[in-house]
């Protein structure tokens, strides 16, 4: 699946959206692992450090956690 990107806006905030929204919409359920870096750099067509910044905002956000090794799993929502 190919996603247009505003160039024009930080490219990594939206990539973060759409993330987000996946998440929200059960794309991605709790528990359940969320693309790597090299796989939302393949599918955004973004650098590898685009990937981590938006990866780094979701877990800074309490949306993801990060297990070393496996990658990063959505996080159940808070209660």
């Amino acid at each position: 699946m190919s996603v247009d990107l505003d160039r024009t806006r930080p490219i990594w905030r939206q990539v973060a959206a759409i993330v987000q929204a996946r998440i929200a919409d059960g794309t991605y359920p709790p528990g359940s692992k969320v693309p790597s870096v090299v796989e939302l750099s393949t599918e955004f067509g973004v650098a590898a450090s685009t990937a981590q910044k938006v990866l780094g905002h979701l877990k800074a956000e309490g949306l993801v956690r990060t297990e070393v090794g496996l990658g990063s799993f959505v996080e159940p929502p808070a209660s």
